[in-house]
C-alpha cells in the first residue's frame, strides 16, 4: 500500500494521470518556520516530516510525501495567507527569476527510507503592474500555492519563461517520482498509458 502524505490536488491528479496506486492521507501539522535555512534543505525536511508523521501510522506501508518552496534573493516564500499577503508577493516576484524547490520523499514500511529527490526550476515572471497584481491576488487562486500563484492555472499568464521541469512548478517532478516509484516496485508504466 501507498499514501500520499498530501492533500495537493494537484500532486493526487498528477499521479492518478500516470495510474498510481494509492490512498491519500494527509500529514498533521506543519514543520517549523524556514528562517534563513538553504530551500533544498527545507524543502527535504519538511517532505521528510510528513513522510515520518502518515508513517508512524501505517507502518506496514509506503509513504510517499512532497513539500514545494518558491525561493527569491535567498527569501523562502511560503503560502500567502490573505489576498494582501500573496499580493505583496506576486509584486516581488513581478519582472524577476525566482527558484521552485519541490523535494519528494518516498518511506519504505517500517519507516526506513527508499529515497528523495530535490528538483529545481528557475520561473521567470512577465512584468506586473499593480492591476495584473491585484486582479490575481484577488481570484483566490494563491492562497494554497507556494510563492502565491500556480502556473496550471490562471497564475500562468505571469509566466514569461520556465527554465527545468514545468510539473516541479505545479509540486511534484513527475518524473523523477515516477522513476523512483518504479526503482521501489511501486509503479510501472502500463502499454495503456495512466488511468482516465
Amino acid at each position: 500500500m501507498l499514501w500520499l502524505a498530501s492533500a495537493s490536488p494537484r500532486r493526487k491528479e498528477m499521479l492518478e494521470m500516470a495510474g498510481v496506486e494509492f490512498s491519500i492521507r494527509p500529514a498533521d501539522g506543519e514543520p517549523e518556520d524556514p528562517g534563513r535555512m538553504e530551500p533544498e534543505r527545507f524543502a527535504l525536511l519538511a517532505a521528510r516530516y510528513k513522510a515520518s508523521v502518515v508513517a508512524g501510522k501505517y507502518q506496514g506501508d509506503w509513504v510517499l510525501a512532497a513539500d514545494t518552496v518558491v525561493e527569491l534573493d535567498g527569501r523562502i516564500l511560503g503560502k500567502p495567507r490573505d489576498a494582501d499577503e500573496a499580493a505583496s508577493m506576486l509584486g516581488l516576484l513581478s519582472g524577476r527569476t525566482h527558484r521552485v524547490v519541490t523535494a519528494v520523499q518516498l518511506l519504505a514500511p517500517a519507516s526506513e527510507s527508499f529515497g528523495h529527490v530535490v528538483s529545481i526550476s528557475r520561473v521567470t515572471f512577465h512584468r506586473l503592474d499593480e492591476q495584473w497584481v491585484r486582479w490575481y491576488a484577488n481570484t483566490g487562486e494563491p492562497l494554497d500555492k507556494a510563492g502565491g500563484y500556480g502556473i496550471q492555472g490562471l497564475g500562468g499568464a505571469l509566466v514569461k519563461s520556465v527554465e527545468g521541469s514545468y510539473t516541479n512548478v505545479v509540486g511534484l517532478p513527475l518524473g523523477e517520482t515516477l522513476n523512483m516509484l518504479r526503482r521501489a516496485g511501486l509503479w510501472e508504466p502500463a502499454a495503456t498509458g495512466g488511468k482516465s
